[in-house]
Parts: C-alpha cells; structure tokens; sequence
C-alpha cells in the first residue's frame, strides 16, 4: 500500500507508473483504493463509477477498470456533504459528520471487493487517501492505516521534495504513528526531486537512520505528467491557461467542476489557448467557444454562475456571434429551467436555467450510468465516450440533437447553431471528431491521437520509475495474501 506525508505528494501517479512497469514485466497487474474523493469519476465496463485515477491506473495496467478498484467514492456535492458511492452505485448522500459516524460500515464493502480484485492479481498496488498522520481520522478509518490493518498489508511512504521540509514530513508521520501502525510502513519514497538527487545522499542516509528503512529511490521530477488526467481540482489552479498562441477556448471554473478531464485533448491542442476562467475572472472578450463543463451540484453551480456575472458574460459573448458547449451539468443549465422535484440537491423546486437553449431538465434520483458511441451530427464524425448524471432532458431544441448515440439522440443545439449541449463526457478523446469540431471553429487542429499520447507517456512515466526505484526492493516487501 502506498501511502503519502499528504494530499497530492504524487501517489496516484507513481501508482499508475508502476502498474505499467510491473504490467511490462508480465504480470498481472490491478490497482487498487479503498476510499477516494473526486468528483472527476469514470465509466466502468460493469456499469459503475470509480475514481478517474484508478481508472488510469487500471489502463497502465492494460486491464479493464472495475468498481471493485475503488469501492468507496466520495463526491463532494457541498462543502461539508458528498454522494456516497459503494461498489459503483450511489447509495445516498450525507454530510461529513454523518458519514464519519458510519464510514466503518463500509469497510465489508472495501474487503469484499479488495478481495475481488486479488483473485486475478498477481500483485495489487493498493493507494492510500491524504496521510496516515492524520490520527484524528484513524478510528474507523478506511482510506489508510485503517484498511491496512484490516487486509494485513505493508506500506510504502512517498514524501513530496518540491514542497519543501521532506526529511520532516516523513520523520514526523513515522513518529506520530501509534506503534502497530508505524511497523507497518516498510520504506519510504522521495518524489518531485528538482536537481541533482546526489545533493540529497546525506538526507536519505539520515531518513533511513531515524526510521530505519529503506529509501526506495527519489523519483526526480517528471514533467509529461502534465499530459496524464489530472484526478484533483486543485490542478486547475495551476494550469489557468495552457499557451498564449492559440485560438481561445475558455472553461468556467465551476465550485463543483466535474469530470474536467474532459477538456485534456483540448489543453494539448497547439493550436487552442485553453482557459480556465477563475471566481472573479470575466470571460474573455477574445473567446471563441465557452465550455460550461460537468457540476456535481448543477443548481448550486448555477447560482455561483450567475454570482459571478457570467451569465450575463455569456449573452454578450453569443450576441458577438461567440459559441457555447455545455457538457452534463453545463448542458442543463443551458436550458430554461432546471427541476428537482424530489430534492435531490437541495431544496425541493424548480429554477430558471440560463434560456440559451430551448430545453427543460427534471433531476431524478436514477443516476444513468453508461458507455456511449455513435456519430456527431455536425460533422459526421464517429466519437464515444461516457455519460454519468442524473436527469432527464428535453425540449424543442433537441429536435436537433448534438450526437447520435448508439441509436437515440443526444443533446440539443439552438436554431442559430451557436449554443450546444451534450450528456457525453469524454467526447473530444475520439481524434477525428477533435479535429473535425474545432476546424469547424476556425482552428487548426494537430490532429493528435489522445488515447496515444496517454500511452506513450505512461510508459514514459514506467521508464522513469524503473530508473529511479528499486523494484525488486518494492516485490521483496509485498506479501503474499
């Protein structure tokens, strides 16, 4: 089990790196996260929901993802409340305190499908959540220590150099750690390493000293990361905007912004300045296509919308002759008016949309999840990709839908053809529509194969694992279940 002295100290991607260094090798392969929290969530082929990164991961892994990769995932729908997700199903919704009063009821599940996942392994790379030094958090603990002591498993702590105060960040989670727990971490990692990992040969020595463990390796900095899907909001911030030198598209950077990877073939589009708009940002004069993405909390995301002054951003921005896509929550709040009758989101009620699209959204309890194909309708071309949301959409404007999928339409587009909206997450992987979409716009496409590029630089990603680890020291800590 890999664990972290924090949040974003790179676990999930040292994971994915070395399920496709240890897949080379031929083995067989799954990853493996009792507890997640993102509201970026893929598709699986048995018709769940997990965590973007595990599904990543089981790609490095060149396996197909499960639910049973990510039993438990957290999607925050407020700031103290989440959608509890078991074994890919949304089971309910719950507040912070009540879902800490509860967690360990769920731990059956995340053994139940741990178990699942190591019936077809020869090894699992099992990730952790934050950090096992947070001891506030280890009664009932699922995402750490918790799970570790319930499987009998070995950890491996990664401590982030970048940051800075990497010797005390890792000395102090070993000394914080009550006795049993602290046995239980067999080696660490130094990840993000700027610079010559020489100048750091006093500070391992003295790591493996105070700890007495192992140094696995120090991973120096890995810059194509940047290429890979991004799992937490937080990278938003600092990917603002993508290259100064393109025709640009801009994003509203929505409080509950989900499934955002969907715009990462776009942000490796020479030809595109990509923009994440910011709180307190206009929209860019100079945009030509607004992207109103994914929310996990579509009528509250509205309301921010609409604190921020982008609705009204966006109606100059259509009246200049500008284009807009809404994608999931995006497109339902394109419509005029959006229903929850049932209080799925709040407040039973009903809400006025943004009226740039002549459609009506109820919000029902039944989340539609599912893999999609089928052709856009604009252009012609073939694309694919995935829909997860609640909700049923309808309306005038979807007598001309934005895709047919697998037979039935999808989507809605304005009489003027300026103002779009589509259920499909994921739709700009397929290169040809990519390519198609954004001529359409007025901008030169590299014509790129996404899904490639994912794979080069996962393995890439492999190579440079290999180089830095030990990985014989990492098999030899394993233990046989």
């Amino acid at each position: 089990m890999f664990m972290g002295t924090g949040s974003d100290v790179g676990k999930s991607l040292i994971v994915a790196g070395l399920a496709r260094a240890f897949a080379n090798k031929g083995l067989r392969v799954r990853p493996f996260k009792p507890q997640n929290m993102s509201n970026n969530a893929a598709v699986t082929a048995d018709g769940g929901e997990i965590g973007r990164a595990q599904a990543l991961q089981a790609r490095a892994a060149r396996v197909p993802p499960t639910v049973h990769m990510n039993p438990i995932l957290l999607k925050p729908e407020t700031t103290t409340g989440a959608q509890v997700i078991v074994q890919g199903q949304r089971q309910a919704s719950m507040n912070a305190r009540e879902y800490f009063r509860n967690r360990q009821n769920y731990m059956h599940a995340c053994l139940e499908s741990f178990h699942k996942v190591t019936e077809a392994a020869d090894l699992v790379l099992v990730e952790g959540a934050g950090s096992p030094g947070e001891i506030n958090l280890r009664e009932g603990d699922l995402a750490n220590m918790g799970f570790a002591e319930a499987a009998d498993l070995p950890a491996v702590l990664i401590g982030d150099i970048h940051r800075g105060g990497v010797i005390a960040s890792i000395v102090g989670t070993f000394d914080i750690l009550p006795s049993l727990d602290r046995a239980r971490l067999k080696a660490f990692i130094i990840n993000k390493f700027h610079g010559d990992p020489e100048l750091f040969s006093e500070g391992r020595t003295f790591l493996e000293t105070r700890t007495a463990t192992p140094c696995v390796g120090i991973v120096p900095h890995f810059d194509a990361a940047r290429s890979l899907p991004a799992e937490d909001a937080v990278a938003l911030e600092e990917m603002a905007t993508t290259t100064q030198n393109g025709i640009r598209i801009s994003v509203l950077r929505l409080p509950r912004i989900a499934n955002f990877d969907d715009l990462d073939p776009l942000r490796l589009e020479p030809g595109v300045t990509l923009t994440f708009v910011q709180p307190g940002q206009p929209i860019p004069a100079d945009t030509r296509l607004v992207i109103i993405p994914g929310s996990k909390s579509t009528i509250s995301d509205l309301a921010a919308l609409r604190r921020e002054g982008w609705d009204i951003d966006l109606l100059a921005h259509v009246r200049r002759g500008g284009l807009v896509l809404g994608l999931c929550g995006g497109y339902q709040m394109l419509g005029t008016s959006i229903s929850d009758p049932q209080g799925l989101e709040g407040a039973a009620g009903s809400v006025p949309g943004l009226g740039l699209l002549k459609v009506e959204t109820t919000l029902l309890p039944d989340k539609t999840l599912t893999r999609a194909a089928g052709t856009h309708v604009q252009t012609g071309m073939a694309l694919e990709g995935y829909e997860i949301h609640l909700g049923t959409t309808g309306g005038q404007d979807c007598e001309r839908p934005f895709a047919l999928l697998d037979g039935r339409p999808d989507g809605a587009t304005s009489a003027s053809g300026q103002v779009m909206g589509s259920y499909l997450h994921g739709c700009f992987t397929s290169d040809g529509f990519r390519s198609k979409f954004l001529t359409s716009l007025g901008i030169p496409s590299s014509e790129k194969r996404f899904e490639e590029t994912v794979d080069r630089v996962l393995d890439a990603l492999a190579a440079h694992l290999e180089a830095n680890l030990d990985l014989p020291l990492l098999l030899s800590l394993a233990r046989d279940l």
